[in-house]
């Protein structure tokens, strides 16, 4: 599940990536581990009609309550994430 789409092309332009409806209905937890944030959430999965355009993107479906919800777990993550590391080299600070 770490690849990312550029290295999957990178091996092989042939493989064709699946695309999904993801819809958020709960948003359970959220942590930290190695530098990646690891979301629990209950969600409705649903594949996407397959389409003439080669690059049809996954879509993500948040209502607005839980993008809130989620802007908040990510800001109090990120804070701790700061406390760890050096002045030099907190994320988004010169």
């Amino acid at each position: 599940m770490g690849l990312h789409r550029q290295s999957l092309h990178a091996c092989s332009p042939e493989i064709r990536l699946k695309t999904y409806d993801i819809e958020v209905q709960r948003l359970k937890s959220i942590k930290h581990d190695k530098g990646q944030l690891a979301l629990s959430i209950d969600a409705l999965v649903m594949a996407r009609p397959a389409r003439d355009e080669s690059d049809a993107p996954t879509c993500l479906l948040l209502p607005v309550e839980h993008a809130r919800t989620l802007l908040i777990l990510l800001k109090q993550q990120i804070a701790e994430l700061d406390k760890t590391q050096p002045r030099s080299r907190r994320s988004g600070r010169c």
